[in-house]
């Protein structure tokens, strides 16, 4: 699958007519080959309402709900925002909950209340760092939440308790690597799971040493595939970052290939 405008394509920075027209490029050069989930969360419930709508219009799959950042709603808040913007459309919505960045944490009672309210939402990406969480909300809700890991670098553990899939930084730069560890971690056997997911992990540490999407940017900067362009207020990569994240995809090319 293919999720335009979440966190990796700097979605906050877009104005709403780059972010309709990346949605609706998107929908086009997938032309239905994979799954195209759009990000189109906002802190206004309104926004994400009017957001969302248009990218059903588009052609998407689904769409992303990331959790109200800045505002701090309460946890009645989310229901409520949640719900509305869900029921605004018909396609499925996937919730994004990433307190480090929202500064307010989905928590699985609510998540749960607005599943049973909008039968529409039905996977969550969990960016909590906490595996616990991943396996709680997999073994109370279990086929009717489905639980994608919101961090590489946790993306076996949580296979492991329940987790369906990854939606993944380190893929726009390995797309078939990371797509054979996930599915390893899903399928087995575990020893091979185990081994491709320590082989990427160097990786997967090397697309955050710095405030991300700049280190992956950087990286498909370095094989010509786009221009080496971030936005403020992200910073591009310092040169020690960028030689540390071509190390490790040296290393890793040396350890696979």
């Amino acid at each position: 699958g293919i999720v335009p405008c979440g966190t990796t394509g700097e979605s906050p920075t877009l104005t709403r007519e780059e972010h309709a027209a990346v949605i609706e490029r998107t929908v086009k050069r997938a032309r239905g080959r994979a799954q195209v989930i759009a990000g189109t969360g906002s802190n206004s419930t309104h926004e994400a309402v009017l957001a969302s709508q248009h990218a059903e219009r588009a052609g998407v799959d689904a769409v992303m709900l990331v959790v109200p950042y800045y505002n701090r709603p309460t946890q009645e808040g989310l229901y409520r925002h949640f719900v509305e913007v869900a029921k605004s459309v018909r396609v499925p919505v996937v919730v994004y909950n990433i307190p480090a960045r929202s500064a307010v944490d989905l928590a699985p009672e609510t998540l749960a209340r607005i599943a049973e309210a909008a039968p529409n939402v039905v996977a969550t990406k969990e960016a909590t760092g906490n595996v616990l969480r991943a396996q709680k909300i997999a073994q109370t809700m279990g086929a009717r939440m489905t639980v994608l890991s919101g961090d590489d670098a946790l993306t076996l553990p949580m296979c492991a308790v329940g987790a369906r899939g990854v939606i993944s930084v380190t893929s726009n730069v390995l797309p078939a690597e990371v797509s054979r560890a996930t599915r390893l971690a899903l399928e087995g056997p575990a020893v091979e799971a185990r081994k491709a997911h320590f082989a990427l992990l160097p990786v997967y540490e090397a697309m955050f040493l710095e405030a991300s999407p700049a280190p992956v940017k950087a990286a498909l900067a370095m094989r010509g595939i786009i221009r080496d362009v971030v936005r403020g207020p992200i910073a591009p990569c310092t040169e020690a970052t960028r030689k540390a994240v071509a190390a490790a995809l040296e290393a890793y090319a040396a350890k696979v290939g």
